[in-house]
């Protein structure tokens, strides 16, 4: 009865991870750990209440935390001779305890998280509880809006995301040659230099983890961070079969311009602003330089520029052109 009242105790008191295995080792007067499958955290504290340094010798007993069925760790006691008769019950109470502390605030506030498990909130094989769970073991509660971004960077993910998400749930992971970021809200000023992002809109992180990658495919340097929601009818470019795109003899046009960056760059300039003095001032030119520069761009490509149906062409064959390479 001591153990399971000492047990209930800290739950009504809604201790954290670090106490509940402060707490442990006290009352077994023994090593008491917690590890997390889902972040690879471990958790050691001595029975005088610090933590833990030595390396830990074999545990004396063990037993595995689960949560809706699903094992996320295991606690255990270091004992140095063998079990006492109720180490098994007050490492089943310690077990409870810890998914409780899992369920209500998920794992420790590190932004970069494991892998496999921010695949499984966001993959289209996970079904909608296998992502909840999985989005609960992350940190971010149930009913909480979770916004997905896809980034391209050389910045550390870590620091990207403190930094558009700070002081709010966020959570950071490399997925082959994709980065990953999990927040609760994102704010586009703040990515930093040097960083391509794309915004997913959708509620269901599955969905706007698919809506991120398509955003990505957008970006530019002129335009490094792209939202989903922004890109409307235009985010049907990228749907359009890869082979269909190089057939089209616009984006074949825009192909051969690529050769000269000079030229790529006027076009690039002049579909962004669509004002040939915007263009110039966007490019450090006499607007008469961008002219000519134009006009030998439109012969080359077939279209004239200076009317509307022209630059609507070539912008359209530019964005394609652009998503082939993603």
């Amino acid at each position: 009865m001591r153990v399971v009242m000492f047990y209930d105790t800290l739950m009504r008191r809604r201790v954290d991870l670090p106490a509940l295995a402060r707490s442990s080792a006290g009352l077994a007067g023994s090593v008491a750990g917690i590890r997390l499958d889902g972040t690879a955290r471990v958790i050691r504290f001595s029975p005088d209440g610090g933590e833990a340094s030595a390396p830990p010798p074999p545990a004396s007993t063990t037993v595995p935390v689960t949560l809706d069925e699903e094992e996320i760790g295991a606690v255990w006691l270091e004992r140095p001779g063998p079990p006492e008769p109720l180490d098994e019950l007050l490492l089943d109470r310690l077990a409870i305890a810890v998914a409780s502390v899992v369920e209500r605030y998920g794992p420790a506030r590190t932004t970069m998280a494991d892998p496999a498990l921010v695949e499984l909130a966001i993959g289209n094989d996970s079904d909608e509880a296998t992502r909840a769970r999985a989005l609960r073991l992350l940190g971010f509660a149930a009913g909480l809006p979770v916004r997905v971004v896809a980034v391209r960077s050389r910045v550390p993910l870590d620091r990207v995301g403190g930094l558009v998400c700070p002081g709010r749930p966020v959570k950071a992971a490399a997925l082959a040659d994709v980065g990953v970021i999990l927040a609760t809200t994102v704010d586009p000023a703040r990515f930093p230099a040097g960083v391509r992002a794309g915004i997913g809109a959708a509620e269901s992180a599955d969905r706007s983890w698919r809506e991120a990658r398509t955003a990505l495919r957008f970006t530019t340097v002129r335009q490094p961070v792209v939202h989903y929601a922004a890109l409307g009818a235009l985010a049907l470019l990228a749907e359009v079969p890869e082979e269909a795109v190089r057939d089209n003899a616009d984006v074949a046009a825009i192909a051969r311009l690529a050769d000269g960056p000079d030229d790529l760059e006027t076009l690039d300039a002049y579909c962004a602003t669509g004002s040939l003095r915007r263009a110039a001032d966007l490019l450090h030119l006499h607007h008469s330089s961008v002219s000519r520069r134009l006009e030998q761009i439109g012969r080359t490509l077939g279209i004239e520029l200076t009317e509307p149906t022209g630059l609507v062409r070539a912008r359209i064959a530019l964005t394609a052109w652009r998503l082939l390479d993603g």
